[in-house]
């Protein structure tokens, strides 16, 4: 019996541990830095947050396209609340089973990091980033299908 609270103890706690994987940053340049520093990798950064229905309901694809296409690296930058980190991020990230790099902006001066994205940008989630080469492609929009996303990755990646 001894064994088996151990056993129920370490499989709650290892769950956590892989749920609080989600680091937060305080501003935009500085995940850029620690996160989109790989001159080499192509990435898909969309920007989410679990309020969003749309950005909810289009994640399935961001999910499919981490898994099934190796060339890309998926980030899912979430622009929750700093103080619903514990409440709701994490449970969602956990409860859905997301396998994608998940990272939390809580960077509120909205004017000075949305230009670093994309000049046109207004504000409105979902939206989506590439980079590939210092290079940037960005779309303000729904992906509604994983072949939508997987045109857009695809035309823009190579």
């Amino acid at each position: 019996m001894k064994h088996l609270f151990y056993l129920v103890f370490l499989l709650l706690f290892s769950n956590t541990i892989r749920a609080q994987k989600v680091a937060v940053y305080d501003n935009y340049v500085t995940l850029e830095k620690e996160v989109l520093n790989d001159k080499s990798a192509t990435y898909v950064v969309n920007f989410w947050a679990t309020w969003c229905a749309p950005c909810v309901k289009e994640l399935p694809h961001f999910e499919k396209l981490n898994s099934e296409n190796k060339k890309v690296k998926v980030v899912l930058v979430s622009l929750d609340f700093k103080n619903q980190y514990e409440t709701k991020l994490l449970p969602f990230v956990k409860n859905k089973k997301i396998k994608s790099q998940v990272v939390l902006l809580t960077d509120k001066d909205y004017n000075s990091w949305l230009p670093i994205v994309d000049k046109d940008w207004s504000g409105s989630i979902p939206a989506t980033l590439i980079i590939k080469n210092g290079k940037k492609v960005f779309a303000e929009k729904i992906f509604s299908s994983d072949e939508e996303l997987n045109e857009f990755v695809n035309k823009n990646s190579n």
